[in-house]
């Protein structure tokens, strides 16, 4: 009786180990591909917990979520012959997990493959102005390769975006000259166009103050107001060119000198009549040279006679 009881608690305790492992839990965002005997059932396992044969079955589960996965930088030369590097990112999710399963190996290597190959390919049928600022459309065309293959392993392709193009040091420097020739350039046109625009309303002044002196006048006095609004010591006086035509005339002429221009009948003498010079002062001989008072006092002093030493041999004598 006791090994009868034995035998009963030994089924039991296997029977709840069996029971536990044949439960399986599926969450939210995974799906459970079953195989009974190494053949896949043809729907797979929604969420929740799930019964299975022990020994007989085997579930694997699928990630449904978005996958992100970053394409390493690939090497390539564009169509213009500029040799570049290129990085992209890309985002797909498996919408059939029996065939991400069975079709393909691992999907997420196989994708990780197909999009570097796709990568180089799409930088060698690019330019570098497309690489740059025409990015849509090669997103676009780097989708358009990787759903080929994707969708028979049961993936979808939500998007690929280039995340990066690396350019040479020597290419760097050329685009930065040419961006500030194409700046310099920009801002002379538009400078010359000012100018024009500016030379354009000033000879439409000039012709409304050219038909009213008065307004020629008036914004003189402007100009005057508004340097004095300015503080500083600085007096401007307007002086105008007319009247220092005027002076100019007056000093040519010969005072009171009227009639009519030169070469006209009738007409006075010319205005620059030469003035008859003073006679000249007759030349003074120059003066002979008289000798000087220190000469002449030099010539009278008589020279005074050395004084004479006696001799010692008369004085012996």
């Amino acid at each position: 009786m006791e090994v009868v009881v034995v035998l009963l608690i030994v089924a039991a305790v296997l029977g709840l180990i069996g029971l536990a492992s044949g439960v399986k839990v599926v969450k939210q965002y995974e799906r459970g591909v079953i195989y009974r005997f190494g053949r896949v059932n043809a729907l797979p396992k929604e969420p929740g917990a799930r019964l299975l044969v022990p020994f007989v079955d085997k579930m694997t589960k699928v990630n449904m979520q978005v996958v992100t996965m970053p394409v390493p930088s690939q090497e390539g030369i564009t169509r213009d012959n500029v040799s570049v590097r290129v990085d992209a990112v890309l985002y797909f999710r498996v919408v059939d997990p029996i065939r991400a399963t069975v079709d393909v190996q691992n999907y997420q290597f196989a994708m990780l493959q197909v999009a570097q190959t796709s990568l180089r390919s799409i930088i060698g049928k690019s330019d570098l102005d497309d690489l740059l600022s025409g990015r849509e459309k090669l997103h676009e065309g780097l989708e358009l390769m990787l759903s080929t293959p994707a969708t028979g392993w049961g993936i979808h392709i939500d998007r690929v975006e280039i995340k990066d193009v690396a350019l040479p040091e020597s290419m760097k420097r050329s685009m930065a000259r040419q961006a500030e020739a194409d700046r310099e350039r920009r801002a002379r046109i538009i400078t010359a166009d000012g100018e024009l625009q500016a030379s354009q309303k000033l000879s439409e002044a000039a012709d409304t103050m050219a038909q009213n002196p008065a307004a020629l006048q008036l914004r003189m006095l402007q100009t005057v107001v508004e340097v004095a609004a300015e503080k500083n010591s600085t007096l401007v006086l307007p002086f105008p060119v007319e009247l220092l035509r005027f002076f100019d005339r007056a000093s040519g002429g010969a005072p009171g000198q009227v009639g009519s221009p030169a070469g006209t009948p009738g007409s006075a003498a010319p205005a620059a009549q030469e003035v008859e010079r003073p006679p000249a002062a007759p030349e003074v001989p120059a003066a002979e040279e008289t000798p000087g008072i220190e000469d002449a006092g030099r010539a009278e002093l008589p020279k005074a006679a050395p004084p004479q030493i006696p001799d010692p041999r008369t004085s012996e004598e």
